[in-house]
């Protein structure tokens, strides 16, 4: 008899397949053979999703950098990938960079961020030799240009508040001028910083940068943006006679988390925002700069599953309780920003209907909730195992050890093998940096 397999849609990853037998793979290997070799909690990375994914932002934007944003999530093997695949890469901190920098990733590809650098990371970005530094207040101009060597120039984009935000949620919405990042135009902050890098013989001004928001699914806020970013690239022209040839537009490209959920287009967005920097500029009389885009999620997000085994199965009055060996530890997103997720059995069929479950983790903490209200089968049992879909973006990389649990590993998948790229975190790790009293 032939078993009918399913093609993963919506938050799962190219090479995911579902079969009705309970069989569930990435790249052709066996999710639970994944489990059986790693143990669970795990994340798995499908390598092959992520290099299409990469691979389609350069199809689409041929004539832009395409610069992955690596705070979405970042390993060695990562880095190599994204590297092999010729993306550029934007790092906001020191480990960031020495992750990257550890395989080889070019350091003139690397663009550093932050809106707080500190004097160690600027350090270390001059030494290193970085593309590009994103300066985010005046004070780090004056800070920065003394670490740059004689001889040498740093090139430098500055961040500019677009004043348009966009988001799943206002702690992620970093476009408006009510939060830390960037440099106010309304308040001459942006002037005053073009003024300052100009006069500064050691930094070299390639443009200007924003960036509005996280998980944006609509295309209009990027167009009104890209239009905004123009008009102050002309008015630097116009002010001080330098033409910037870069427009750095940041990331945020939404993903879906559960069937029927939108996502940003990617080549709607690739048109209209051309389109947009394209015609404004030519309106203006400005040369059309050169764009830099920074997807993360839109990269990583759905080629993560993470795996987990249930705990215990609980039958509340209003809820039915599904507790699993992992939790907020490993995903804090649904308790940050009220994240939604598909989950599905594997490892067994079921002839049982679905009930809609809570699915919780092991943490003391009420708000330790992975997905409310979630279809499962109604024979679930502890030992099963839970796929959970679209955990390659910030999970691992705002993993904690909350209650002390020790972080989950990493495997990748790719050209049909399972191998491991994180190793699970040990008590050993948790206690050796204890030094004792």
């Amino acid at each position: 008899m032939t078993v009918m397999t399913e093609t993963a849609h919506g938050p799962w990853s190219a090479t995911t397949r579902f079969r009705h037998d309970g069989t569930a793979t990435v790249g052709n290997v066996s999710l639970m053979e994944i489990v059986h070799r790693f143990g669970t909690p795990l994340y798995v990375i499908d390598e092959t999703d992520v290099r299409l994914r990469a691979r389609a932002y350069r199809a689409a934007l041929p004539s832009a950098e395409i610069a992955y944003a690596a705070k979405a999530f970042l390993c060695r093997a990562m880095a190599s990938w994204l590297s092999s695949e010729g993306l550029s890469l934007d790092v906001c901190s020191a480990g960031e960079l020495a992750v990257a920098r550890s395989v080889g990733f070019p350091a003139s590809k690397i663009i550093f961020h932050g809106n707080a650098k500190t004097p160690h990371e600027l350090h270390l970005a001059v030494e290193q030799r970085v593309g590009r530094i994103v300066v985010d207040s005046v004070d780090e101009i004056h800070r920065l240009a003394a670490l740059v060597p004689a001889g040498y120039r740093q090139k430098v984009l500055i961040r500019v508040i677009p004043d348009i935000e966009a988001g799943e949620s206002a702690a992620v919405r970093t476009g408006g001028e009510n939060q830390k990042f960037g440099l106010s135009v309304a308040t001459g902050g942006a002037g005053d910083a073009v003024s300052r890098v100009l006069r500064q013989p050691r930094l070299q001004l390639v443009g200007l940068h924003c960036h509005l928001g996280s998980q944006i699914t609509s295309v209009e806020p990027f167009e009104r943006a890209a239009r905004a970013m123009i008009e102050h690239l002309a008015g630097v022209w116009k002010t001080h006679g330098v033409a910037l040839p870069q427009l750095d537009l940041g990331g945020g490209h939404g993903i879906a988390y559960r069937p029927g959920d939108s996502r940003l287009n990617l080549d709607a967005f690739a048109a209209r925002v051309t389109d947009a920097v394209e015609e404004r500029a030519a309106g203006l009389g400005l040369p059309v700069p050169r764009l830099t885009i920074e997807p993360g999620r839109a990269i990583a997000g759905t080629a993560g599953v993470t795996l987990y085994r249930v705990i215990s199965v609980k039958k509340g009055l209003g809820h039915t309780y599904v507790a699993v060996d992992g939790g907020m530890s490993d995903n804090p997103r649904p308790a940050l920003y009220g994240s939604r997720y598909e989950v599905k059995l594997i490892g067994r069929a079921s002839h049982e209907g679905d009930r809609e479950v809570t699915v919780v983790g092991h943490h003391c903490e009420a708000g330790d909730v992975i997905a409310e209200d979630v279809p499962l089968p109604a024979d679930l049992h502890p030992g099963d195992v839970l796929a959970v879909a679209a955990t390659g973006a910030y999970h691992h990389s705002m993993a904690s050890t909350y209650n002390l649990t020790c972080r989950p590993p990493v495997v990748a998948v790719g050209q049909s093998k399972a191998r491991l790229v994180v190793r699970r975190e040990s008590l050993e790790d948790l206690t050796r940096r204890d030094v004792g009293l």
